[in-house]
């Protein structure tokens, strides 16, 4: 497993196990690793980035399935897919952010990919990550076509316990403290979310029985709106806050940009998951999913959201 100490792949090393794998993780070593000391867990440090590190790693565990959970740019797909042609299976973590055109839903085979242009292809910005997962997957799908077994995994936004991004967080975190909680739109955007023990889930089911060259979207089996997803939450932290809700005139006129508040998308993002559910895969239903990550006990690296002072003042003019 390249990468493993973090989010996913720290619930799909939990998953794999539980389904008696034992693995290898292949990162710098610049995380904790929460399953030192585990046995049937090795740890290879290396650069992702570097084919001699990859190629070392290859020789030394001799890998039958390698997952891929921290490839961000097409030239490390291209490098990974090369060195691990031999491999049972290579699965590879896109993004439903690959998909390049707002068709409700976004279908595996028939939606198309983003475009990406070479400076988009080594460019760092949030404003390219779907462009490069989706010369990613290209890059899969060349390395399948030319006999490997390489596959793709289109998660949309995951959330759950050690969710580094504080996406889900947020809400979570508003609706603990605060009586009334600022909500953009009317509640009804969508959003497709998934859970994270759904992906590992996911992740398994096709490194065992994926078809090389295939890509499968990755979403919970139920999808809900922006205020149902609020609801779960308050549900399981058993609070009942005031939902205020502000359309983007009257928020634009406290300066505040709705595409700040976490799982807010103005156009519906929805990702079919026959594909997926034909290979055996069984999801975690989203009222558990959603209750688990809302209870659990971690902090995310990252605080996202609009300014507080701003949206309670925003509040307050709509008291």
């Amino acid at each position: 497993m390249i990468g493993g100490t973090r989010f996913i792949g720290r619930h799909l090393v939990r998953e794999l196990l539980a389904h008696e794998y034992s693995l290898t993780l292949f990162n710098r070593g610049r995380h904790e690793n929460p399953f030192a000391g585990n046995d049937r867990v090795g740890q290879f440090t290396g650069d992702r980035t570097s084919d001699a590190a990859l190629t070392e790693a290859r020789e030394a565990v001799d890998p039958d399935i390698v997952i891929d959970c921290v490839a961000y740019h097409p030239g490390e797909v291209q490098m990974a897919t090369r060195v691990f042609e031999d491999v049972t299976a290579y699965v590879f973590v896109s993004s439903g952010s690959a998909y390049g055109a707002e068709e409700i839903p976004k279908r595996e085979d028939e939606t198309p990919l983003a475009s990406c242009t070479n400076e988009q292809a080594i460019d760092n910005g949030p404003e390219t990550y779907g462009n490069r997962k989706a010369e990613s997957d290209r890059a899969v799908f060349e390395a399948a076509a030319a006999g490997g077994n390489a596959m793709s995994v289109r998660p949309t936004i995951v959330y759950g316990p050690h969710d580094y991004t504080g996406r889900l967080r947020y809400w979570v975190n508003r609706i603990r403290e605060y009586d009334r909680v600022l909500v953009p739109g009317d509640g009804t955007n969508i959003h497709h979310l998934v859970g994270v023990e759904s992906v590992a889930r996911a992740i398994r089911t096709v490194a065992e029985a994926g078809t090389p060259g295939e890509a499968y979207n990755v979403a919970d089996r139920r999808v809900l709106t922006l205020q149902g997803v609020l609801k779960r939450i308050a549900a399981a932290v058993d609070r009942d806050p005031q939902l205020v809700y502000a359309n983007p005139r009257a928020l634009e006129q406290h300066g505040v940009d709705p595409t700040v508040f976490p799982l807010y998308n103005p156009q519906p993002h929805i990702l079919t998951t026959e594909k997926l559910f034909e290979l055996g895969w069984e999801p975690v239903a989203p009222d558990a999913a959603i209750t688990e990550a809302a209870t659990a006990g971690y902090e995310p690296d990252r605080n996202p959201g609009p300014d507080r002072s701003k949206t309670a003042a925003l509040i307050e003019d709509r008291a």
